[in-house]
């Protein structure tokens, strides 16, 4: 699960950063505003990375995808990229916990199996 997560959240970084450079050509933002506010999102994207798995890790990448949803009032283009990093953020943790626990089935199965065999 974490490494699909961090991925996406990766991703987000970029999106972010990019949506940032929209936003500044905005006339009801001031560029102090933008940068602020981007820069926040972007470092808790990256943060996020490490923090996954730990308690409030995916709770917090959650958050963030809000974020990202609610942006596009400035950013209108972010409505549409903020639901479809929603999209890979829940696919993310729906198919890496499978991948998970199928990976765990495997290394049980290892340690059952007689050596040699």
């Amino acid at each position: 699960m974490r490494t699909l997560c961090a991925s996406t959240l990766i991703g987000e970084f970029f999106v972010i950063g990019f949506a940032g450079l929209v936003a500044m050509k905005s006339e009801d933002l001031s560029m102090a505003t933008v940068w602020t506010v981007c820069g926040i999102a972007m470092l808790l994207s990256v943060l996020l990375c490490g923090m996954i798995t730990r308690p409030g890790g995916l709770q917090l990448g959650w958050a963030l995808q809000v974020g990202l949803v609610v942006s596009g009032f400035w950013v209108p283009v972010m409505f549409f990229l903020g639901l479809v990093f929603g999209g890979l953020w829940w696919a993310s943790i729906h198919y890496g916990r499978k991948i998970d626990e199928a990976k765990a089935r495997w290394a049980a199965q290892d340690t059952s199996s007689p050596s040699g065999a």
